[in-house]
């Protein structure tokens, strides 16, 4: 990398991943939000795809985990290190002309947590930070023309959190968070098969039945899963064959969460932008949002018309970059602690 040009990054720093999009170059970077570190002294042993790879396997001396969670910075020297790693990565060290950073962060993020994201940037290198609300950023990465007079929805699915967001003008109209996403998902499976089949399976075996069998909906024919983990009773290993249909089951729950509160925001939206949404459809966008029938399922429990994004798990990347492409335009949305403007929902 030249030591004098600047590459500009927006940031989708998530849970479960952390996305990077370089200014005129698009995504670059993709990896899991995990950390290991060895006990005693604090050295950062693996990050990213190698440190998930380690989720349940570590050996003692080592700490295994995300330093983010439901969607805010848990550990901040952690996140800090991770971005500095990630941010090596992409855009390479940097004496002069620092990379400026747009980062996403939840509806419901609080003053002290937005100020961690910054801290956390900052100190991992980044000259000056932005922050955007996730699911704007959502919006933006998905094409919707968020300055448009016509209302638009979007329901932004993470691993951490699902943020819903109604947007017009170029204003964020109404916007709420519910810690309900991805890791809830998982944790309903490994509940579900404790209590109803005797199983303690571990979170990377559940996240793997949820991407490979999971569904909205019960399916007409089911597909056999081989479903591995620990016996309950004896304590012994235990395997069992068993229909998809249960991951459905198991998911109910946690679904019937977020459409409730998705509700509640239809409700508390103008009644001429509900008709806007209603024509146009709320757009899904986020990780968890590739659950198979999702779209279907929502669009029946609340009455209006949903769609899927067409990539939905990079959606805010996405858009943090194009945010990145036009501060100009988009300075509206923007956090800028500096500037002593307080982005207010």
């Amino acid at each position: 990398m030249g030591l004098f040009s600047s590459s500009d990054i927006g940031v989708d720093l998530g849970t479960a991943y952390s996305l990077i999009y370089v200014r005129g170059k698009g995504i670059v970077l993709r990896q899991p939000s995990v950390v290991a570190v060895e006990r005693g002294t604090g050295r950062m042993a693996a990050l990213g795809e190698k440190a998930k790879e380690m989720l349940g396997r570590a050996p003692e001396d080592q700490l295994v985990f995300r330093p983010l969670q439901d969607g805010v910075i848990a550990n901040l020297d952690a996140t800090e290190r991770m971005l500095a790693a990630f941010f090596q990565e992409v855009v390479g060290s940097r004496i002069f002309f620092k990379p400026r950073a747009v980062i996403a962060v939840p509806s419901r993020a609080t003053e002290v947590e937005k100020r961690a994201v910054i801290e956390s940037s900052e100190g991992a290198g980044a000259r000056y930070t932005y922050l955007v609300e996730e699911p704007l950023a959502a919006a933006i990465g998905a094409g919707i023309d968020i300055f448009s007079p016509k209302g638009a929805m979007v329901l932004d699915i993470g691993a951490g959190t699902s943020n819903m967001l109604v947007t017009s003008l170029g204003k964020v109209v109404k916007s709420t968070s519910i810690k309900v996403g991805g890791d809830k998902f998982d944790a309903a499976i490994v509940r579900y098969f404790k209590r109803q089949h005797g199983i303690v399976i571990g979170q990377t075996a559940a996240e793997d039945l949820k991407c490979r069998f999971g569904s909205a909906y019960p399916r007409k024919e089911e597909i056999l899963m081989d479903v591995k983990g620990r016996s309950l009773g004896g304590g012994l290993p235990l395997a069992l064959q068993l229909g998809s249909n249960e991951i459905t089951y198991a998911l109910s729950e946690p679904l019937r969460s977020i459409v409730e509160e998705l509700k509640d925001a239809l409700e508390q939206t103008p009644a001429e932008l509900c008709g806007d949404i209603t024509e146009s459809g709320i757009c899904l966008t986020g990780g968890s949002a590739q659950l198979y029938g999702l779209d279907k399922f929502i669009s029946e429990q609340t009455g209006v018309p949903c769609y899927v994004a067409e990539d939905p798990a990079s959606c805010v990347a996405i858009g943090a970059g194009r945010v990145l492409e036009d501060i100009k335009l988009y300075r509206s949305v923007l956090y800028d602690y500096r500037r002593g403007d307080y982005y207010q929902a």
